[in-house]
């Protein structure tokens, strides 16, 4: 409120605080509400996928969505309410290995969505959250939506649009997910690209240069995987969140030559490489919390960097550093 716009509550004076809230009258303001949407990622089948859910009601009924509802006024913070919201939408509660995937649930916020005609309903205030873990199960849709699944981020538009555009006519609902890539009917015609409803294909593609951003300079690609990983198991994290392969021989290098980014288990897999051959070392999380020297994209690195990367054999993947005899 401007210095000179005049309060429509009651005068400060020599007046208990009591007596001043007593008289505060919060419908002198206009309504507005708080909601949170949670950007929740996981790879599954090697892809990099995010949890919608279809509303069951408009506004956008029938659309997918990110799971995401109205903030409880006076019984949570918002922390909570993501936490909330992300398991009642999915009906990712309540089952044994749902508890152990939360356990490991990184959730963090990603920023705050306020422009007035966002929602249709009313001025709504959204504060998104990016949140991601491994193994998540296959949700169950919660009691106002239609469906839950797990999305190929690569299936989405994530276009710009109007925040309250009507789904086209005959425009299909694809209900993919659980662990299916999405790509049904004939090979030769590609699926449509799933719009989202509101300003989630804003939300969410800002989630996703937040996760490639801070895969360079931070360990976060350790949260999508379990305790114990491999190096290439490390590597397929990198490339499907920035979406291109990277040099297996280079990538190893990088890895170990980042204090604290992996430690040893002093293990290997009980089994060979899938062509056979020797175990792979086994490695978990070290206790960096920054990436000095930073793991950067190849379009970023220096020219000089990156030449060597590409003259190497597509087969230095070295047995001797990343597998054990």
């Amino acid at each position: 409120m401007a210095a000179d716009e005049p309060s429509p509550q009651p005068a400060a004076g020599p007046t208990d605080e009591q007596e001043w809230l007593a008289a505060y009258d919060p419908r002198a303001y206009a309504p507005i509400a708080v909601t949170v949407d949670v950007v929740a990622l996981t790879l599954r089948h090697g892809r990099l996928h995010v949890l919608l859910v279809e509303r069951g009601a408009p506004p956008h009924q029938g659309r997918w969505a990110l799971p995401g509802g109205f903030l409880r006024a006076g019984e949570e913070d918002l922390d909570e309410a993501a936490a909330r919201e992300l398991a009642e939408e999915t009906g990712l509660q309540g089952a044994s290995e749902t508890e152990t995937a939360f356990h490991r649930l990184h959730l963090e916020q990603l920023g705050t969505y306020g422009a007035p005609e966002r929602d249709p309903r009313m001025h709504v205030v959204s504060v998104a959250y990016l949140a991601f873990a491994p193994d998540l199960p296959d949700p169950q849709a919660g009691t106002d939506a239609a469906a839950a699944a797990w999305h190929p981020v690569a299936d989405l538009d994530l276009a710009p649009r109007s925040c309250d555009r009507a789904p086209a006519a005959g425009a299909p609902v694809d209900t993919h997910g659980g662990g299916v890539d999405g790509h049904t009917g004939p090979a030769a015609v590609a699926p449509r690209p799933i719009p989202l409803a509101f300003d989630h294909a804003r939300i969410l593609a800002d989630g996703l240069d937040r996760v490639r951003a801070k895969l360079e300079y931070s360990p976060l690609a350790t949260a999508f995987l379990p305790h114990d990983f491999t190096i290439p198991d490390l590597r397929a994290v990198y490339e499907a969140v920035w979406d291109e392969k990277l040099h297996p021989g280079n990538f190893h290098r990088k890895v170990l030559s980042v204090p604290g980014f992996v430690e040893s288990t002093g293990c290997t897999t009980e089994r060979g490489g899938a062509r056979g051959g020797p175990r792979a070392r086994t490695y978990h999380a070290g206790d960096a919390r920054l990436l000095h020297p930073a793991l950067l994209r190849p379009a970023r690195e220096e020219p000089a960097q990156a030449e060597p990367a590409q003259a190497e054999p597509a087969q230095a993947e070295p047995a001797a550093t990343d597998q054990a005899h």
